[in-house]
């Protein structure tokens, strides 16, 4: 497998330009559960420029019926960035001043249920700005949303 560098750069432009309309090459989920991590799958995307095509486990959108729960489920997209040993985007854990722009911070409530998928696309002065769909924004202050958890998933890199 060769290893590729995440173009954060072109993750965060990709948020800029479709953070407040719809790419029209994906299916819009906001009536569906919310479309945060559809969005969020399509700017890892842009900085990635892989998928990977691993039936149920993968991380890979061809069309509303041919995709995987992890392009637009905000656990299924954690478990596979932080799982993938394949082709395609990984990521770990971190800290908050450990991230990066075009790393994904996921806010979740006090069970432990996460449900919001931002794109980091900012950072300045010790805050976080965000981009994100249901609830379009951008450079939205993370400190603006209300939230129990905050996990952060700092993109290691690309396989391909």
């Amino acid at each position: 497998m060769q290893e590729l560098a995440y173009r954060r750069q072109d993750a965060v432009t990709y948020a800029r330009t479709w953070a407040f309309k719809r790419n029209p090459a994906y299916l819009d989920f906001e009536n569906l559960g919310g479309d945060c991590t559809n969005y969020a799958s399509q700017c890892l995307y842009a900085g990635s420029g892989v998928m990977n095509p691993t039936k149920t486990f993968g991380w890979y959108y061809y069309s509303a019926g041919q995709r995987t729960a992890s392009w637009t489920g905000v656990q299924y997209l954690y478990n596979f960035l932080t799982g993938n040993q394949g082709i395609g985007p990984y990521a770990q854990l971190a800290q908050r001043d450990e991230v990066q722009i075009g790393d994904i911070v996921q806010l979740g409530d006090e069970s432990g249920h996460f449900y919001h998928s931002p794109v980091i696309v900012g950072l300045a002065d010790g805050e976080v700005y965000v981009a994100a769909h249901s609830y379009d924004a951008y450079m939205r202050p993370l400190s603006s949303y209300s939230f129990a958890q905050a996990r952060f998933l700092h993109i290691l890199g690309v396989r391909r």
